[in-house]
C-alpha cells in the first residue's frame, strides 16, 4: 500500500508540476504583454511580501508533519486529533494576523518600493492577492500537512491541477478582454477557494478525527524547534526580490522573476517528487529499521545528485536563450543576463543537492540540533545580498543566495552522516567530486560545440535536444563507471514495473 501511495504521489506530483510549469509560463507572459515589465515586477514583489507572512509559521508546519508520523503509523486516533486541533488553532491565529498584515502592507508598500506606483492601484492589488493567502492559512494548510504525513499528497496535487488549469484559462480570458490586473488576481482568489474546501471535506469524511478533543499538554513535540529551518526557507525564497524592490527597480524585479520561473519550477519539481519520499523516511525512522533507513537514504541521495547535475546542467545552457525567446517583443527591460543565468542556476542547483539531508533532518525530527546552521545561512544570505546589490544588481543577490546555500549543503550533509546514519562521509565526498567533474566537463563540451544562435521556439527546442543528449551521455557514463550497481538496480526496477 505504501509503495502504491508513493507511486500515486510521484505521478500526481509530476503531473501537478508539469501543469504548474505550463501555467506559470503562460500567465507571466500575458502579464508582460498586457501590462508591461513594471506591473509584472510589482505583482512578483507583492507576492513575495505576502509570502513573508509565512515567517509567522515559525516552522510549525514541518514539525506538525513530523509529529504525525508516529500516530499515523500506530493508528493512534486520539493523538492524531490532538496534533490536528493544536495545529489548526495555531494557523487560524496566523490567518487573523495576516488580515492585519495586509492592511499594513497596503499603506507601507508604496513607501518601501524604490519605484512609485499609484496608492489606490497598489493597495487594491495587494488586497486582491492577499485573499487566497488568507484562505490557505485559515482553511487548508493543516489538512494538507495531515494528508502529506499519511502519504496521500496525491489528493491535493490532483486538486491543484484542476484549479491551476481553471485559473489560467479564466485569467487569460480576462486579460485578453482588457480587465485590470486587480480583477484578474481577484478571480484567482475565488477559484483557489475550491482547494481548502475540498481538502477539509476529504479529511472529515475519511478520518475519524475528534475536532472537539481536549488537548493535553503540547501534542506537537519540538513545536518551536523548527523556527530556524523555517526562517532560512523564507529568507531563501524572499530575500532577493525584497532587496531588489527596496534597492533597485521593479524592472529588475521583473527580470529576476522571469529567470526565477525556470529555476523555481525545477526547485518545485524536486520538492513535490521528494515530498512522498520524506514520509517514507519518517516512517522507517519511527519504526527503528536502521538498515532499511540507511540503504534507502543512499539511493535517494544518489538519485537527487544525479538528477540535479543533469537537469541543472541543461538549465545552465538553456536558461538565457529561453528567457530571450520568452520575452521576445518585450523591450522595456534588459532580459539578456548571461552571467546572472549561471549564478541563479548554481544557487538552485545547490538547493536541490541539499534536499536529501534536509529531508533526513525533518524525518528524524532533528530540528533543535541543526537550527544554528539555518540561522547562519539566513544571515549570510541577507548580508551578502544587501551589500552586493548596490554594485552588482541582479548578480549580487544571486551570489548571496549561492554562497549561503553552499554553506548549508556542506553543513547539513556533514551532520546527517555524523549524527543520523553514523557512517563515513566518503560516500558523499565521492558524489560531490563526480558532480563537479561532470558539470565542468558538460559546460566545456557545450561551449566547444557552440550551438547556433537561438531566436525562435523551434531553434530553442533543437538546442534543447542537443544539450540534453550531451548532458545525458555524460551523466550516464559517469554513473555507469562509478555507480554501476545503482544504475543496474534502477533499470531492473523500471523493466520489472
Amino acid at each position: 500500500m505504501k509503495k502504491y501511495n508513493l507511486a500515486k504521489n510521484t505521478i500526481s506530483a509530476s503531473l501537478s508540476q508539469l501543469v504548474t510549469i505550463v501555467c506559470g509560463l503562460v500567465l507571466p507572459r500575458l502579464i508582460l504583454q498586457c501590462y508591461g515589465s513594471s506591473v509584472n515586477g510589482l505583482v512578483n514583489s507583492i507576492s513575495q511580501f505576502l509570502s513573508a507572512i509565512s515567517f509567522l509559521e515559525l516552522g510549525v508546519g514541518a514539525v506538525t508533519q513530523t509529529a504525525l508520523y508516529g500516530p499515523l503509523a500506530n493508528g493512534d486516533i486520539r493523538m492524531q486529533s490532538e496534533v490536528y486541533v493544536s495545529a489548526r488553532r495555531f494557523f487560524s491565529k496566523i490567518a487573523r494576523i495576516l488580515v492585519v498584515y495586509i492592511g499594513i502592507l497596503t499603506i507601507a508598500f508604496p513607501f518601501m518600493s524604490s519605484e512609485k506606483c499609484g496608492f489606490t492601484y497598489t493597495a487594491t492589488l495587494i488586497v486582491a492577492m492577499g485573499i487566497s493567502s488568507f484562505l490557505q492559512y485559515y482553511f487548508g494548510i493543516v489538512n494538507s500537512l495531515f494528508l502529506s504525513a499519511d502519504q496521500k499528497s496525491y489528493i491535493q496535487y490532483n486538486l491543484q491541477i484542476i484549479t491551476l488549469i481553471i485559473n489560467t484559462v479564466c485569467s487569460a480570458i480576462l486579460m485578453k478582454c482588457g480587465a485590470s490586473i486587480q480583477v484578474v488576481k481577484l478571480s484567482t482568489a475565488v477559484i483557489y477557494c475550491v482547494r481548502p474546501f475540498f481538502l477539509n471535506l476529504y479529511v472529515k469524511k475519511n478520518y475519524h478525527l475528534d475536532i472537539n478533543v481536549k488537548v493535553q499538554g503540547e501534542p506537537i513535540k519540538q513545536k518551536w524547534n523548527g523556527i530556524a529551518q523555517h526562517i532560512a526557507a523564507i529568507v531563501f525564497d524572499s530575500t532577493d526580490i525584497i532587496i531588489l524592490t527596496v534597492f533597485s527597480t521593479l524592472k529588475d524585479v521583473s527580470v529576476y522573476s522571469v529567470y526565477y520561473l525556470v529555476v523555481s519550477a525545477i526547485k518545485q519539481l524536486f520538492n513535490t517528487v521528494t515530498s512522498g519520499i520524506q514520509s517514507i523516511l519518517g516512517d522507517l525512522y519511527v519504526r527503528d529499521d536502521k538498515n532499511k533507513f540507511k540503504q534507502f537514504f543512499y539511493v535517494v541521495e544518489w538519485a537527487v545528485h544525479t538528477l540535479t547535475v543533469f537537469i541543472m546542467g541543461c538549465t545552465s545552457q538553456l536558461i538565457v536563450p529561453f528567457v530571450l525567446v520568452y520575452t521576445k517583443g518585450v523591450n522595456d527591460a534588459n532580459y539578456n543576463q548571461s552571467f546572472f543565468g549561471y549564478i541563479i542556476t548554481l544557487a538552485y542547483g545547490l538547493y536541490c543537492l541539499r534536499l536529501p539531508y534536509h529531508m533526513m533532518i525533518r524525518a528524524s525530527g532533528k530540528y533543535k540540533e541543526t537550527q544554528g546552521s539555518y540561522i547562519y545561512s539566513a544571515i549570510m544570505n541577507i548580508v551578502i545580498s544587501a551589500v552586493m546589490v548596490k554594485k552588482f544588481g541582479l548578480i549580487g543577490v544571486a551570489v548571496g543566495t549561492s554562497v549561503a546555500m553552499g554553506y548549508q549543503v556542506l553543513w547539513l550533509l556533514s551532520y546527517v552522516y555524523k549524527n543520523i546514519i553514523f557512517t563515513s562521509k566518503k560516500h558523499c565526498v565521492k558524489l560531490i567530486v563526480i558532480d563537479a567533474i561532470s558539470s565542468i566537463l558538460g559546460i566545456i563540451v557545450c561551449g566547444v560545440i557552440n550551438i547556433a544562435t537561438i531566436s525562435s521556439w523551434g531553434s530553442l527546442i533543437i538546442s534543447g535536444v542537443i544539450t540534453t543528449i550531451i548532458w545525458g551521455i555524460l551523466v550516464v557514463a559517469f554513473n555507469f563507471l562509478f555507480y554501476r550497481e545503482y544504475m543496474i538496480s534502477v533499470c531492473k526496477r523500471i523493466f520489472n514495473r
